[in-house]
């Protein structure tokens, strides 16, 4: 695939402090900063000096309950974005917000302040949540089935949409002769009436630099698919090999142009989890490092969430039993539990080694290499199409993502594969 003159979008997806599951433990990380808002204006500055298009902050209604064992807490990230965008210039933010345990136009209102804040840099990663236990957070007694929640999601969008386009542009007059502050024609009440919504409008705030905040989407099942082909602008996803990566973007693409959609309107951006050394044996010696930190009570639990398959009684040193997976197979209803399913089949590895695997990044590709060797990996993947950027993972902060940034942010840029200057303003201009 010929991508002489397209360059990557890159960017920095930051979790409670980095995405290995261990690494609070780890020597380097400074886990009680995890709630310090100085911490991210950090980042954020080292990431905007590097180029980087975005900051990508996952969320949930929901508190882990695996507590215990990690750092799940975190800062609400749309408040969040006003202190950074306080510090940066360039530079965007995402945010991960619910469909289903926001109100329309409670959140059209937050993002449309952020995206004033920040002069337009902002983006909403739209999720329908799959925490079923976030319900009890909102007096619910059960949480929503998968295709309610997106037919709940597609309309959820199609309010705020119409709502954060409620004022024309124009509407403004600021005429001091005539007394007229705003064209009051020009602010239309969106009387919105649907099989969830009921909603007279308008936004109580005028349109933002970007008119809307990106569209984002995270997610790889067949509705999560249809959804971000009508709907999204970036789409994160999770691959573990090149093939499964091309399948997707093709399929992905297909979907927005049957959608009478320009396919390169839509991004798709795996995430990676790179640990970087001096060299290959010292990369790979700081990933079993971090492994060897993993607490498998943690592991498990969380193999459990995404699996059903409960092997906590089990020898971890022994693979997993087929009938537990032949079992799980048929239940099967989220693209992150077929791609556990996919590394068992691939690799029929042993209980300590599937929890090793998937405790970099959740399922999203880990790989340990020095800088030119990830920067090798990352070309390929985008001049072969199963990506048009990536979202880097870092496995521990700050020191997996200045890694990052030192060492193969340069040769992607010497290499013409990514920007040294920003040359647009807002988010949207970046992707």
């Amino acid at each position: 695939m010929s991508r002489q003159n397209e360059q990557l979008v890159l960017n920095a997806f930051i979790y409670p402090g980095g995405h290995h599951e261990a690494a609070w433990r780890f020597r380097e990380s400074e886990p009680g900063r995890v709630s310090d808002i100085t911490l991210y204006q950090e980042i954020a500055r080292k990431a905007e000096a590097a180029k980087l298009d975005a900051l990508f902050f996952a969320d949930a209604p929901v508190l882990d309950p695996n507590i215990r064992y990690s750092a799940r807490h975190r800062l609400e990230p749309i408040t969040t974005f006003a202190a950074l965008a306080a510090v940066t210039t360039r530079i965007g933010f995402i945010a991960t917000a619910s469909t289903t345990y926001y109100d329309p136009y409670n959140l059209a209102r937050l993002f449309a302040s952020v995206d004033h804040i920040s002069r337009g840099r902002v983006g909403w990663n739209i999720v329908t949540t799959s925490a079923e236990a976030a319900a009890h957070n909102f007096g619910l007694d059960h949480h929503p089935a998968h295709a309610d929640r997106y037919r709940q999601g597609a309309e959820f969008v199609d309010v705020v949409t119409k709502l954060w386009d409620s004022w024309e542009d124009d509407a403004i007059v600021a005429d001091r002769d005539r007394g007229l502050f705003a064209d009051p024609d020009k602010i239309h009440e969106i009387e919105h009436k649907g099989e969830f919504y009921s909603v007279k409008g308008a936004l109580n705030l005028n349109r933002s630099p970007q008119g809307r905040p990106v569209y984002v989407q995270a997610g790889s099942s067949e509705d999560g698919r249809d959804f971000a082909a009508r709907y999204a602008e970036a789409i994160f996803t999770a691959h573990q090999t090149l093939e499964s990566a091309k399948s997707f973007y093709s399929d992905i693409k297909s979907r927005a142009r049957a959608h009478g959609r320009n396919p390169q309107h839509l991004k798709v951006l795996p995430g990676i989890s790179p640990f970087i050394a001096a060299t290959e044996r010292e990369a790979l010696d700081l990933e079993a490092e971090f492994n060897d930190l993993v607490q498998p009570a943690f592991s498990l639990g969380q193999l459990k969430r995404i699996t059903g398959i409960d092997l906590s009684g089990f020898d971890i040193d022994k693979p997993i039993p087929s009938e537990l997976v032949e079992e799980t197979r048929a239940r099967a209803n989220s693209s992150r539990h077929q791609l556990v399913l996919d590394v068992i089949d691939r690799e029929n590895p042993t209980i300590r080694k599937l929890i090793h695997r998937l405790a970099g990044g959740r399922g999203h590709k880990v790989i340990a290499g020095t800088a030119e060797q990830v920067a090798d990996w990352i070309e390929a993947w985008f001049r072969e199409g199963a990506a048009d950027g990536f979202n880097v993972m870092p496995p521990w902060l700050t020191g997996g993502l200045d890694r990052f940034i030192d060492g193969v942010v340069p040769i992607l840029q010497e290499r013409g594969l990514f920007r040294r200057e920003y040359e647009g303003a807002t988010l949207r201009d970046h992707y």
